[in-house]
Protein backbone atom coordinates (compact mmCIF):
# COMPACT_ATOMS: atom_id res chain seq x y z
CA UNK A 1 0.00 0.00 0.00
CA UNK A 2 1.35 3.52 -1.02
CA UNK A 3 0.79 6.06 1.50
CA UNK A 4 0.78 9.91 0.56
CA UNK A 5 4.53 10.11 1.72
CA UNK A 6 5.49 7.51 -0.17
CA UNK A 7 4.13 9.16 -3.09
CA UNK A 8 5.65 12.64 -2.21
CA UNK A 9 9.35 10.77 -2.41
CA UNK A 10 8.02 9.02 -5.45
CA UNK A 11 7.53 12.70 -6.78
CA UNK A 12 10.91 13.28 -6.04
CA UNK A 13 11.98 10.25 -7.64
CA UNK A 14 10.06 10.94 -10.57
CA UNK A 15 11.97 14.24 -10.92
CA UNK A 16 15.46 13.19 -10.41
CA UNK A 17 15.03 10.52 -13.56
CA UNK A 18 12.82 12.49 -16.23
CA UNK A 19 14.34 15.77 -16.20
CA UNK A 20 12.05 17.07 -19.06
CA UNK A 21 9.21 16.71 -16.39
CA UNK A 22 8.58 19.93 -14.98
CA UNK A 23 7.81 20.60 -11.42
CA UNK A 24 4.42 21.57 -11.98
CA UNK A 25 3.38 18.51 -13.81
CA UNK A 26 5.32 16.47 -11.26
CA UNK A 27 2.98 18.73 -8.69
CA UNK A 28 -0.02 17.77 -10.38
CA UNK A 29 0.74 13.95 -10.35
CA UNK A 30 1.14 14.32 -7.11
CA UNK A 31 -2.11 15.71 -6.28
CA UNK A 32 -3.41 13.99 -8.51
CA UNK A 33 -2.87 10.75 -6.69
CA UNK A 34 -4.31 11.88 -3.52
CA UNK A 35 -7.40 12.86 -5.57
CA UNK A 36 -7.32 9.08 -6.41
CA UNK A 37 -6.88 8.39 -2.66
CA UNK A 38 -9.86 10.47 -1.76
CA UNK A 39 -12.19 8.68 -4.27
CA UNK A 40 -10.54 4.94 -3.30
CA UNK A 41 -9.76 4.22 -7.13
CA UNK A 42 -8.24 1.18 -6.28
CA UNK A 43 -11.11 0.13 -3.71
CA UNK A 44 -13.11 -0.68 -6.58
CA UNK A 45 -10.60 -1.13 -9.85
CA UNK A 46 -7.97 -3.60 -8.61
CA UNK A 47 -8.52 -7.37 -7.64
CA UNK A 48 -7.15 -8.29 -4.73
CA UNK A 49 -3.41 -9.78 -5.71
CA UNK A 50 -4.38 -7.90 -9.52
CA UNK A 51 -2.32 -5.06 -11.15
CA UNK A 52 -3.22 -1.99 -9.92
CA UNK A 53 -6.21 0.25 -11.09
CA UNK A 54 -6.46 -2.99 -14.00
CA UNK A 55 -9.53 -4.03 -13.17
CA UNK A 56 -11.47 -5.03 -10.18
CA UNK A 57 -13.82 -7.69 -8.72
CA UNK A 58 -17.73 -7.89 -9.94
CA UNK A 59 -20.45 -5.67 -8.11
CA UNK A 60 -23.18 -7.35 -7.00
CA UNK A 61 -25.47 -4.69 -7.59
CA UNK A 62 -29.60 -5.07 -7.38
CA UNK A 63 -29.55 -4.99 -10.88
CA UNK A 64 -27.17 -7.70 -11.96
CA UNK A 65 -23.04 -7.59 -11.83
CA UNK A 66 -20.91 -4.82 -12.67
CA UNK A 67 -17.23 -5.58 -13.18
CA UNK A 68 -15.26 -1.70 -12.34
CA UNK A 69 -12.85 -1.58 -15.78
CA UNK A 70 -9.38 -1.15 -16.71
CA UNK A 71 -8.37 2.37 -15.78
CA UNK A 72 -5.21 2.14 -16.30
CA UNK A 73 -3.47 3.85 -20.08
CA UNK A 74 -3.43 0.60 -21.79
CA UNK A 75 -4.65 1.74 -25.26
CA UNK A 76 -6.17 -1.53 -25.85
CA UNK A 77 -8.03 -2.80 -22.89
CA UNK A 78 -7.86 0.91 -20.40
CA UNK A 79 -7.89 4.52 -20.92
CA UNK A 80 -5.28 4.92 -23.36
CA UNK A 81 -7.14 6.39 -26.12
CA UNK A 82 -9.24 8.42 -24.16
CA UNK A 83 -8.77 12.51 -24.05
CA UNK A 84 -8.57 14.57 -20.85
CA UNK A 85 -12.11 15.59 -21.96
CA UNK A 86 -13.65 12.19 -22.12
CA UNK A 87 -12.27 11.64 -18.86
CA UNK A 88 -13.52 15.46 -17.75
CA UNK A 89 -17.10 14.49 -18.93
CA UNK A 90 -17.17 10.91 -17.55
CA UNK A 91 -17.04 12.63 -14.18
CA UNK A 92 -19.29 15.27 -14.64
CA UNK A 93 -21.49 13.56 -16.52
CA UNK A 94 -21.64 9.91 -16.54
CA UNK A 95 -20.42 9.93 -20.42
CA UNK A 96 -17.28 8.88 -21.25
CA UNK A 97 -15.11 7.74 -24.18
CA UNK A 98 -16.79 7.68 -27.54
CA UNK A 99 -20.33 9.00 -25.92
CA UNK A 100 -20.82 5.62 -24.00
CA UNK A 101 -22.73 6.15 -20.64
CA UNK A 102 -21.83 4.64 -17.18
CA UNK A 103 -23.57 3.36 -14.54
CA UNK A 104 -24.08 4.95 -11.41
CA UNK A 105 -21.91 2.25 -9.44
CA UNK A 106 -19.48 4.23 -11.26
CA UNK A 107 -20.67 7.36 -8.60
CA UNK A 108 -20.80 10.17 -10.76
CA UNK A 109 -23.63 11.71 -9.15
CA UNK A 110 -20.56 12.30 -6.73
CA UNK A 111 -17.68 12.95 -8.75
CA UNK A 112 -20.04 15.50 -10.61
CA UNK A 113 -19.02 17.93 -7.62
CA UNK A 114 -15.55 17.51 -7.98
CA UNK A 115 -13.69 20.76 -9.56
CA UNK A 116 -12.01 21.00 -12.79
CA UNK A 117 -8.94 21.21 -11.26
CA UNK A 118 -9.18 18.04 -8.90
CA UNK A 119 -10.61 16.11 -12.19
CA UNK A 120 -7.71 17.52 -14.19
CA UNK A 121 -5.26 16.43 -11.26
CA UNK A 122 -6.73 13.18 -11.20
CA UNK A 123 -6.22 12.40 -15.07
CA UNK A 124 -2.57 13.32 -14.83
CA UNK A 125 -1.98 11.01 -12.21
CA UNK A 126 -3.84 8.13 -14.21
CA UNK A 127 -1.64 8.89 -17.42
CA UNK A 128 1.56 7.95 -15.00
CA UNK A 129 -0.01 4.59 -13.91
CA UNK A 130 1.36 1.69 -15.74
CA UNK A 131 -0.41 0.24 -18.49
CA UNK A 132 -1.84 -2.97 -17.88
CA UNK A 133 -3.49 -5.30 -20.44
CA UNK A 134 -6.38 -6.54 -19.20
CA UNK A 135 -9.55 -6.41 -20.75
CA UNK A 136 -12.87 -6.62 -18.78
CA UNK A 137 -16.10 -6.97 -19.51
CA UNK A 138 -17.90 -4.38 -17.47
CA UNK A 139 -21.26 -5.09 -17.89
CA UNK A 140 -22.91 -8.28 -17.53
CA UNK A 141 -26.21 -6.86 -16.70
CA UNK A 142 -29.41 -8.80 -17.91
CA UNK A 143 -31.31 -7.63 -21.00
CA UNK A 144 -32.89 -4.68 -21.19
CA UNK A 145 -30.56 -2.96 -18.62
CA UNK A 146 -27.53 -4.10 -20.33
CA UNK A 147 -28.25 -1.37 -22.96
CA UNK A 148 -25.88 1.82 -21.62
CA UNK A 149 -28.62 3.53 -23.84
CA UNK A 150 -31.47 3.43 -20.66
CA UNK A 151 -28.76 5.14 -18.58
CA UNK A 152 -30.40 8.51 -20.36
CA UNK A 153 -33.74 8.37 -18.93
CA UNK A 154 -32.02 7.33 -15.37
CA UNK A 155 -30.12 10.50 -15.78
CA UNK A 156 -33.01 12.61 -16.84
CA UNK A 157 -34.78 11.77 -13.98
CA UNK A 158 -31.77 11.16 -11.13
CA UNK A 159 -28.98 13.14 -12.19
CA UNK A 160 -27.89 16.55 -12.85
CA UNK A 161 -24.50 18.03 -13.53
CA UNK A 162 -23.27 19.94 -10.80
CA UNK A 163 -20.52 21.52 -8.84
CA UNK A 164 -20.23 22.03 -5.17
CA UNK A 165 -21.44 24.80 -3.51
CA UNK A 166 -19.90 26.36 -0.55
CA UNK A 167 -22.02 27.20 2.27
CA UNK A 168 -20.86 30.87 3.38
CA UNK A 169 -22.10 30.51 6.86
CA UNK A 170 -19.81 27.20 7.94
CA UNK A 171 -16.31 27.59 8.57
CA UNK A 172 -13.54 26.52 5.91
CA UNK A 173 -13.11 22.91 7.60
CA UNK A 174 -16.59 22.17 7.44
CA UNK A 175 -16.86 23.20 3.41
CA UNK A 176 -13.50 20.83 3.10
CA UNK A 177 -15.87 18.14 4.75
CA UNK A 178 -18.50 18.56 2.92
CA UNK A 179 -16.74 18.95 -0.41
CA UNK A 180 -15.43 15.44 0.78
CA UNK A 181 -18.06 13.53 2.04
CA UNK A 182 -20.28 14.51 -0.93
CA UNK A 183 -17.52 14.72 -3.81
CA UNK A 184 -14.62 12.52 -4.26
CA UNK A 185 -15.44 10.67 -0.98
CA UNK A 186 -18.22 9.57 -2.37
CA UNK A 187 -20.17 8.33 1.09
CA UNK A 188 -23.75 8.83 0.33
CA UNK A 189 -22.56 5.60 -2.56
CA UNK A 190 -22.59 3.33 0.25
CA UNK A 191 -24.25 5.23 3.12
CA UNK A 192 -27.52 6.32 1.25
CA UNK A 193 -30.53 4.57 1.06
CA UNK A 194 -31.36 3.87 -2.32
CA UNK A 195 -34.70 4.17 -4.69
CA UNK A 196 -36.28 1.74 -6.33
CA UNK A 197 -34.38 2.75 -9.54
CA UNK A 198 -30.73 3.12 -7.15
CA UNK A 199 -30.91 6.44 -6.72
CA UNK A 200 -29.77 8.02 -3.59
CA UNK A 201 -32.64 9.20 -1.62
CA UNK A 202 -31.56 12.86 -0.84
CA UNK A 203 -33.78 13.06 1.75
CA UNK A 204 -32.06 10.37 3.87
CA UNK A 205 -29.06 11.50 2.99
CA UNK A 206 -25.61 9.28 4.77
CA UNK A 207 -28.71 7.50 7.08
CA UNK A 208 -27.75 3.69 6.03
CA UNK A 209 -28.15 1.43 3.59
CA UNK A 210 -28.01 -2.42 2.33
CA UNK A 211 -24.98 -2.65 0.14
CA UNK A 212 -23.81 -6.13 -1.51
CA UNK A 213 -24.93 -8.30 2.09
CA UNK A 214 -23.50 -5.24 4.53
CA UNK A 215 -25.45 -2.35 6.23
CA UNK A 216 -23.98 0.58 5.78
CA UNK A 217 -24.30 2.28 8.62
CA UNK A 218 -26.07 5.63 9.79
CA UNK A 219 -23.02 8.29 9.90
CA UNK A 220 -25.07 11.06 10.69
CA UNK A 221 -24.90 12.80 13.98
CA UNK A 222 -28.38 10.31 15.08
CA UNK A 223 -27.61 9.68 19.08
CA UNK A 224 -28.94 6.02 18.71
CA UNK A 225 -27.31 4.37 15.36
CA UNK A 226 -25.53 7.23 14.22
CA UNK A 227 -22.15 9.32 15.47
CA UNK A 228 -23.70 10.96 18.11
CA UNK A 229 -22.17 9.31 20.77
CA UNK A 230 -18.90 10.18 18.93
CA UNK A 231 -16.50 12.99 19.36
CA UNK A 232 -14.58 14.41 16.30
CA UNK A 233 -11.41 12.72 17.43
CA UNK A 234 -13.42 9.37 16.96
CA UNK A 235 -14.30 9.74 13.84
CA UNK A 236 -10.79 10.56 12.55
CA UNK A 237 -9.48 7.78 14.67
CA UNK A 238 -12.04 5.48 13.25
CA UNK A 239 -11.00 6.48 9.46
CA UNK A 240 -7.53 6.51 10.23
CA UNK A 241 -6.72 2.97 11.85
CA UNK A 242 -10.42 1.28 11.29
CA UNK A 243 -10.83 1.18 15.50
CA UNK A 244 -12.09 3.43 17.97
CA UNK A 245 -13.36 2.87 21.71
CA UNK A 246 -17.15 2.75 19.73
CA UNK A 247 -16.31 0.45 16.70
CA UNK A 248 -14.35 -1.58 14.47
CA UNK A 249 -14.45 -1.08 10.76
CA UNK A 250 -15.56 -4.39 9.00
CA UNK A 251 -16.20 -5.60 5.06
CA UNK A 252 -16.23 -2.94 2.93
CA UNK A 253 -15.70 -0.37 5.26
CA UNK A 254 -12.42 -1.92 6.31
CA UNK A 255 -11.40 -2.11 2.44
CA UNK A 256 -12.22 1.64 2.26
CA UNK A 257 -10.15 2.02 5.43
CA UNK A 258 -7.18 0.27 4.10
CA UNK A 259 -7.07 1.56 0.70
CA UNK A 260 -8.40 5.38 1.39
CA UNK A 261 -9.29 7.23 4.36
CA UNK A 262 -6.00 6.10 6.23
CA UNK A 263 -4.01 7.65 3.61
CA UNK A 264 -5.86 10.57 4.04
CA UNK A 265 -3.99 13.66 5.76
CA UNK A 266 -5.14 14.84 9.04
CA UNK A 267 -6.55 17.96 8.37
CA UNK A 268 -9.05 16.16 6.12
CA UNK A 269 -10.18 13.41 8.21
CA UNK A 270 -10.67 16.42 11.14
CA UNK A 271 -13.10 18.36 7.94
CA UNK A 272 -14.75 15.24 7.20
CA UNK A 273 -15.29 14.68 11.39
CA UNK A 274 -16.71 18.06 11.30
CA UNK A 275 -18.65 17.87 8.71
CA UNK A 276 -20.60 14.48 9.95
CA UNK A 277 -21.07 15.78 13.19
CA UNK A 278 -23.24 18.53 11.91
CA UNK A 279 -25.81 16.56 10.42
CA UNK A 280 -28.99 15.62 11.81
CA UNK A 281 -31.70 13.22 11.45
CA UNK A 282 -35.19 13.13 12.94
CA UNK A 283 -34.60 9.69 14.42
CA UNK A 284 -32.29 10.33 16.89
CA UNK A 285 -35.12 9.52 19.90
CA UNK A 286 -36.82 6.59 17.99
CA UNK A 287 -37.25 3.81 20.47
CA UNK A 288 -37.20 -0.12 19.57
CA UNK A 289 -39.26 -2.73 20.51
CA UNK A 290 -38.71 -4.46 23.75
CA UNK A 291 -37.22 -8.02 23.25
CA UNK A 292 -38.98 -11.32 24.47
CA UNK A 293 -37.77 -11.77 28.25
CA UNK A 294 -37.17 -15.50 27.08
CA UNK A 295 -35.10 -14.58 24.23
CA UNK A 296 -33.03 -12.15 26.45
CA UNK A 297 -32.16 -15.26 28.84
CA UNK A 298 -31.45 -17.27 25.89
CA UNK A 299 -28.70 -14.93 24.37
CA UNK A 300 -27.48 -13.99 27.70
CA UNK A 301 -26.28 -17.57 27.87
CA UNK A 302 -25.23 -17.49 24.46
CA UNK A 303 -22.83 -14.50 25.24
CA UNK A 304 -21.49 -15.57 28.24
CA UNK A 305 -20.54 -19.36 26.39
CA UNK A 306 -19.10 -17.66 23.02
CA UNK A 307 -18.61 -13.95 22.82
CA UNK A 308 -17.91 -12.42 26.74
CA UNK A 309 -13.77 -14.00 27.24
CA UNK A 310 -13.16 -11.32 24.58
CA UNK A 311 -15.79 -8.41 24.73
CA UNK A 312 -16.18 -9.05 28.27
CA UNK A 313 -19.20 -10.04 30.82
CA UNK A 314 -20.68 -6.17 30.41
CA UNK A 315 -20.35 -5.64 27.03
CA UNK A 316 -17.13 -3.22 27.21
CA UNK A 317 -14.73 -5.02 25.17
CA UNK A 318 -10.84 -4.36 25.88
CA UNK A 319 -10.15 -1.50 24.20
CA UNK A 320 -8.71 -1.41 20.69
CA UNK A 321 -7.91 -5.18 20.63
CA UNK A 322 -11.47 -6.19 21.74
CA UNK A 323 -14.15 -3.59 20.43
CA UNK A 324 -16.88 -2.83 22.93
CA UNK A 325 -20.67 -3.30 21.91
CA UNK A 326 -21.93 -0.78 24.54
CA UNK A 327 -22.71 2.02 22.05
CA UNK A 328 -21.45 0.47 19.13
CA UNK A 329 -23.42 2.20 15.97
CA UNK A 330 -23.40 -1.30 14.36
CA UNK A 331 -24.68 -3.03 17.24
CA UNK A 332 -27.68 0.06 17.14
CA UNK A 333 -28.71 -0.11 13.37
CA UNK A 334 -32.39 -0.51 12.56
CA UNK A 335 -30.88 -3.11 9.75
CA UNK A 336 -28.71 -5.97 11.57
CA UNK A 337 -27.42 -7.50 8.32
CA UNK A 338 -23.86 -6.71 8.54
CA UNK A 339 -24.16 -7.79 12.45
CA UNK A 340 -25.68 -10.68 11.53
CA UNK A 341 -22.49 -11.23 9.15
CA UNK A 342 -19.91 -10.78 11.39
CA UNK A 343 -20.69 -13.36 13.29
CA UNK A 344 -21.30 -15.70 10.67
CA UNK A 345 -18.04 -15.00 8.41
CA UNK A 346 -15.98 -13.45 10.98
CA UNK A 347 -14.29 -10.16 9.98
CA UNK A 348 -10.45 -9.86 8.89
CA UNK A 349 -7.99 -7.29 10.45
CA UNK A 350 -7.49 -3.44 9.27
CA UNK A 351 -4.26 -3.63 8.04
CA UNK A 352 -2.72 0.79 7.30
CA UNK A 353 0.54 1.29 5.98
CA UNK A 354 1.06 -2.16 6.28
CA UNK A 355 0.44 -3.42 9.82
CA UNK A 356 -2.53 -4.68 11.09
CA UNK A 357 -4.58 -1.86 13.11
CA UNK A 358 -7.41 -4.25 14.54
CA UNK A 359 -8.30 -7.90 15.74
CA UNK A 360 -9.90 -10.27 14.13
CA UNK A 361 -12.95 -12.07 14.21
CA UNK A 362 -13.62 -16.07 14.04
CA UNK A 363 -16.59 -17.26 12.73
CA UNK A 364 -19.35 -18.49 14.71
CA UNK A 365 -21.49 -20.01 11.56
CA UNK A 366 -20.18 -23.90 12.41
CA UNK A 367 -21.11 -23.49 16.09
CA UNK A 368 -24.40 -21.42 16.45
CA UNK A 369 -27.76 -22.15 14.15
CA UNK A 370 -29.67 -19.24 12.88
CA UNK A 371 -32.06 -18.81 16.11
CA UNK A 372 -29.13 -18.75 18.78
CA UNK A 373 -27.55 -16.20 16.23
CA UNK A 374 -30.84 -14.17 16.37
CA UNK A 375 -30.91 -14.87 19.82
CA UNK A 376 -27.56 -13.47 21.09
CA UNK A 377 -27.53 -10.32 18.87
CA UNK A 378 -31.15 -9.50 20.33
CA UNK A 379 -29.19 -9.83 23.54
CA UNK A 380 -26.43 -7.53 22.32
CA UNK A 381 -28.54 -5.21 20.81
CA UNK A 382 -30.59 -4.62 24.16
CA UNK A 383 -28.30 -4.23 27.25
CA UNK A 384 -25.80 -2.70 28.65
CA UNK A 385 -28.32 0.84 27.47
CA UNK A 386 -28.21 -0.53 23.86
CA UNK A 387 -31.75 0.19 21.95
CA UNK A 388 -32.37 -1.80 18.90
CA UNK A 389 -34.83 -3.75 17.57
CA UNK A 390 -34.80 -8.02 17.87
CA UNK A 391 -33.51 -10.09 15.50
CA UNK A 392 -35.42 -12.90 13.63
CA UNK A 393 -33.55 -15.92 13.01
CA UNK A 394 -35.10 -15.42 9.27
CA UNK A 395 -32.66 -12.40 9.32
CA UNK A 396 -29.62 -14.72 10.13
CA UNK A 397 -30.80 -17.42 7.60
CA UNK A 398 -30.89 -15.02 4.89
CA UNK A 399 -27.56 -13.42 5.58
CA UNK A 400 -25.78 -17.40 5.79
CA UNK A 401 -27.14 -17.96 2.78
CA UNK A 402 -25.76 -15.20 0.96
CA UNK A 403 -22.01 -16.52 2.32
CA UNK A 404 -22.34 -20.32 0.69
CA UNK A 405 -20.72 -20.27 -2.46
Amino acid sequence: MRTPAATLCAGAALLAITPALGADQADQIIRGHYQAVLGDCAGCHTRPGGRPLAGGLPLATPFGALVPPNITPDHETGIGNWSQTDFRNMMKTGIGHDGVRLYPAMPYPAYTRMTEQDIADLWAYLTTVEPVSNKVEANQLPFPLNIRLSMWGWNLLNFSEASFQADPSKSAEWNRGAYIVQGAGHCGTCHTPKSFLGADQDTSFLQGASLQGWFAPDITNNAQSGLGKWSEADVATYLKTGVNAHSTASGPMAEAIENSTSEMTDSDLKAIAVYLKSLGSDTANAQAPKPDEARMVAGEAIYHDNCSACHGGDGAGAGALFPTLVGNSIVAQGNPETLARVVLAGSQAVHTAGAPTTPAMPSLAWRLKDQEIADVLTYVRGSWGNSAAPVASDDVAAVRKELVP
